[in-house]
């Protein structure tokens, strides 16, 4: 048996070996073992643990898991002002900034240059005592932040303990280190798919995204997004520390802190005007939301001789990109019903060209975002768009206001149904629960025939709001009363039309259970987990009738998902609903094709690149219906990897795994053996 020494000198071999591969897999994107080692390890580790609960330490991985919500958020002074810079918009700024500075100091004529990203994020200052992570705030006002350790300790690329393992170099006893939470461009993407298909409110960027994860007082619901750290700067250390900047950042990548890439060193003014028109060149192709770069003198003694103005050091400089904000009047704030009831303000505009488009509509986030930025109508408002993102409000111009704006007031009615609005228990939102709401009516319709559930051909969001209008329908299981004759009441609509759709619904009584469980649009209820469902009760009876307990049984359903499936089956309306379906010839029970011997139960797919004859969706569904699941990424619990014609980074990934790889072919022979 071990001595308690022993113990703790593996633990600490653990968790230095844990923290490598973080490292490894969050910060370099180069992973060294893979998903189901990691897992192995962090569960060791976990069992030690709890074996010596009085041996854990704060920076161990395993604290990095959410702890209870915290009550608020604490206000903690820097150690020294965490400053803002000065903005320049063109070259002659940039070169009237120079000159400014050299006449202050005769050494600015020779001093070279730091050319960085300037991140679209939320700062954040980082504090280390003893090479273990004590502290991190948000900036606040510069001088005092708030205390969102909990918070950060969830994000990956966050080093607990400082150096990494096996580095050569010891860590100050205090050091206090400056950097920017982000969420990159293609994981913001991913989530919004995910909210989006799980009938969830999805978000208009990736900075209020993070500022937002961050800023909220339960730390799972930071854990569940893809936050990132970038670090570039110290503000305080005990000891000698680099006194350069392109030093520092090497100093801090050592150390095992997350830096920005592509940083460019430039000898003098012209080589920063260089280096800033490569950074406008490579703009749409960052992986991240940059709204510029920073310009820092390299010699940082330099810098700090030059001193402050204002709130901004004279020794850097945030030169813009090109403008993709203006400023235009806001008209009036509209609202959005989504079809799970989530009502969404948007501003209406006075049109403006923004990036070559002319806009009169933007996104508003949601009330919060209101009240906090003190919106009000008659405002002049900052816009923003950039690339593909909708084009979203910043803030409004205070200083632009006549003193005859009102404050915004919460809507107290759904502008489509006229009912009560209600706050949900568990989000930040505003809903209409009024099932026969007209305005959730047509997005259900929408959802109920798209391709990805009940693939009704030729039924669209502009043919659900005629049906909703005119009274014909007034809940998706009317779509299966409707005859051609109805039809040709309405707008658009010849014989031949009429007969397509109600061809085109008819054949949709036969889809599949996971099919039908999708199309009914329940909230957190997506293609994977309705799959699920499918697989387990093989009705919708039965569905409808499980405990919640009998839903939480299934893996990857958690106590939430389980009780808005539960909620949703019990509420009278929907009760109803299925009732029609059953009465009018729709499938509500898993088909025979469905109930064949499941050839593919078990195993996990990721499918990837294009196939020859057939689309990713009717794969996954070949899949679904032979009893496999398929996922989104691959991992070391993933089975099979389906590659087709250029399949990317996941088949490197597999093939680094040893995952094995099937072609179309291969996947039909496998689906259709015994």
């Amino acid at each position: 048996m071990m001595g308690r020494e022993e113990i703790k000198h593996q633990l600490e071999q653990l968790r230095r070996e844990i923290e490598q591969h973080n490292h490894a897999y969050y910060v370099l994107n180069a992973p060294t073992i893979s998903d189901y080692e990691w897992d192995q390890l962090l569960r060791k580790l976990q069992a030690i643990e709890a074996e010596y609960p009085d041996l854990i330490t704060p920076d161990s991985p395993t604290q990095r898991i959410a702890v209870e919500p915290a009550e608020g958020f604490k206000r903690v002074p820097h150690p020294a002002p965490i400053l803002s810079l000065a903005n320049a918009y063109s070259d002659e700024e940039v070169r009237a900034w120079f000159e400014r500075i050299s006449k202050l100091d005769e050494r600015v004529k020779d001093a070279d240059f730091v050319v960085e990203p300037k991140f679209d994020g939320l700062t954040v200052v980082l504090h280390y005592q003893n090479g273990r992570f004590a502290q991190g705030t948000t900036r606040g006002d510069g001088e005092n932040g708030e205390d969102i350790s909990s918070n950060l300790r969830t994000v990956r690329s966050l080093p607990l303990r400082i150096p990494l393992a096996g580095a050569q170099i010891d860590p100050p006893a205090n050091l206090v280190v400056r950097g920017e939470a982000l969420i990159y461009l293609d994981d913001f993407s991913r989530l919004n798919r995910e909210l989006e298909d799980a009938g969830e409110r999805t978000y208009v960027n990736p900075r209020n995204t993070a500022s937002g994860a961050l800023r909220q007082l339960d730390p799972n619901l930071t854990a569940s997004r893809p936050i990132r750290l970038m670090c570039y700067d110290i503000i305080s250390a005990d000891g000698d520390i680099p006194t350069r900047q392109t030093e520092v950042i090497a100093y801090l990548e050592k150390l095992g802190f997350p830096v920005p890439d592509g940083i460019v060193y430039a000898k003098d003014v012209a080589g920063v005007l260089e280096a800033y028109e490569a950074w406008v060149r490579r703009r749409e192709t960052l992986p991240y939301e940059a709204d510029g770069v920073v310009i820092k003198i390299n010699d940082l003694s330099l810098s700090k001789d030059l001193g402050i103005v204002g709130k901004d050091p004279r020794g850097a400089l945030a030169y813009k990109f090109p403008a993709q904000v203006v400023t235009t009047e806001l008209l009036d704030i509209g609202l959005n019903v989504g079809r799970t009831g989530v009502i969404t303000p948007y501003a209406i505009l006075e049109p403006v060209e923004v990036g070559g488009v002319t806009v009169r509509q933007a996104t508003l986030h949601n009330f919060d975002f209101i009240k906090e930025k003190d919106i009000r109508v008659g405002d002049r408002v900052l816009l923003k768009r950039a690339g593909d993102v909708i084009p979203y409000i910043i803030a409004p111009v205070v200083e632009a206001r006549r003193g005859q704006e009102p404050r915004y007031e919460l809507p107290a009615q759904c502008p489509s149904c006229g009912e009560p609005l209600q706050f949900s228990d568990t989000e930040v939102a505003l809903y209409c629960v009024n099932q026969a709401c007209p305005s959730r009516l047509i997005r259900n319709i929408e959802h109920f025939a798209s391709r990805g559930a009940m693939d009704i051909e030729g039924m669209g969001i502009k043919l659900a709001k005629q049906l909703v209008d005119s009274g014909i329908v007034q809940d998706i299981a009317d779509l299966y009363s409707l005859t051609i004759d109805d039809l040709l009441g309405l707008e658009g609509f010849a014989e031949k039309r009429a007969q397509n759709l109600v061809d085109a619904i008819d054949r949709s009584r036969s889809q599949s259970l996971t099919r039908m469980i999708i199309a009914l649009g329940i909230r957190n209820v997506g293609e994977s987990v309705a799959a699920d469902l499918a697989r387990h009760f093989g009705s919708v009876e039965s569905l409808a009738s499980a405990s919640k307990s009998d839903l939480e049984s299934l893996e990857g359903i958690g106590p939430v998902v389980a009780e808005t499936i539960h909620d949703w089956f019990h509420q009278p309306t929907n009760a109803a609903v299925l009732e029609k379906f059953k009465a009018r010839g729709v499938s509500l029970e898993m088909a025979e094709v469905e109930q064949r011997a499941q050839s593919l139960a078990g195993l996990t797919f990721v499918i990837t690149g294009s196939l020859e004859t057939m689309s990713r969706s009717e794969a996954k569904e070949l899949i679904q219906s032979a009893g496999g699941r398929v996922v989104g990424s691959v991992s070391s619990k993933t089975n099979y990897l389906v590659a087709g014609d250029a399949p990317g980074s996941k088949l490197a990934k597999a093939r680094a795994l040893n995952i094995e790889i099937l072609t179309e072919t291969q996947l039909l022979a496998l689906s259709a053996s015994e």
